[in-house]
This record gives structure tokens, C-alpha cells and sequence, in this order.
């Protein structure tokens, strides 16, 4: 399991910080504000996504995503329940996968395998599976809001810049 504490310091600030999230660290040990899973999981409180050093990276991703899928005008008043729809919840967890790439020595190999550690469940069992058969719907609903361009990948985000470039390598599962 990836945790929050294994990212080069900033890298998750940066990420998030160019959607309009700000990411706020909570001492080892202290209750995580808006944990829908509770403690250790990520939580969310209006636009700010709460983690501490033990929460797994895939948490603090999916919770955060939801964050950038809602819209400014649902993270006004979200705490904990990001609410939304089944579809929603999937464009969320293939925006997670995605946005794996940006942290050197994740990807999206090792985040879909904490995915599956975790219990994230799919019609057809393995989110690796999910994400290269089954994912259609999920990728259209960001392609559409325009989270992702026509390839798939990120789209320039608030301000006008990527918020960090993906790292290369061989884990780089394509679609």
C-alpha cells in the first residue's frame, strides 16, 4: 500500500492546488475532519481534502477527485458524503487512476493494485480489468466536462497549467 507519506513533499499540494483543492495535513494520530471511511482515509470538508501521513494515496486521490468532479458549486457545502451518481463515482475512481502518474513511483499499475488490496469492486473483479473494458461511460463523463482530452489524458487545469508533469515509465496502462 502506497501512503500519503511516501510522495516527494508538495507533490500532492501541487496536484490538487491547480483544482482549487487545498490539502491539509493532520497530525499523525489526530482525527482525519470529513473521513467518510474514517481514520486513516482521506476526508473531505468544503474544498479542502484532510490526510495524514498513514492515509493511503489511493484514499487521498478518490476523495479528492470527487472534490474536482463535483464542481465549485458542490464543494460548498460537502462534508464527508460526496454524494453524486453511480456514474459520478466511476468517473472519480478512473480520474484517481489517471492522476496516479503524476507522483514519481506510483502510476497507475500500483494504485490499481491498492484499488483491489483496499476492496474497490467492479463487475469485472479487478480494477485493472474495469479500466480497460468496462470504463467507457466513465471516461466519456470527464471527456465531456472537459477533466480529459480526446486521449485521455489531463486537461490543462485553473490558472492554465498542468499542476505537475506525469512522471514516464513503463506503468503507464493505456487505454
Amino acid at each position: 500500500m502506497i501512503f500519503c507519506a511516501d510522495l516527494r513533499q508538495g507533490s500532492l499540494e501541487r496536484l490538487f492546488d491547480g483544482y482549487g483543492i487545498e490539502v491539509r495535513w493532520v497530525a499523525q494520530g489526530g482525527d482525519i475532519p470529513g473521513s467518510h471511511w474514517g481514520e486513516p482515509e482521506a476526508g473531505i470538508v468544503g474544498s479542502r481534502l484532510f490526510v495524514r501521513a498513514d492515509t493511503p494515496l489511493h484514499s487521498a486521490l478518490h476523495e479528492g477527485c470527487h472534490l474536482i468532479c463535483m464542481g465549485e458549486e458542490r464543494r460548498v457545502s460537502v462534508d464527508r458524503d460526496a454524494g453524486g451518481d453511480d456514474l459520478e463515482e466511476s468517473a472519480v475512481c478512473y480520474l484517481q487512476i489517471v492522476l496516479a502518474d503524476y507522483f514519481d513511483g506510483v502510476g497507475r499499475s500500483l494504485l490499481m493494485r491498492d484499488m483491489d488490496e483496499w476492496g474497490y469492486s467492479f463487475r469485472l473483479g479487478s480494477t485493472l480489468e474495469w479500466f480497460l473494458s468496462d470504463a467507457d461511460d466513465a471516461l466519456s463523463w470527464l471527456q465531456e466536462r472537459g477533466f480529459l482530452d480526446a486521449s485521455g489524458a489531463t486537461v490543462l487545469v485553473a490558472g492554465g497549467e498542468d499542476p505537475c508533469v506525469p512522471f514516464p515509465g513503463e506503468d503507464r496502462i493505456k487505454r
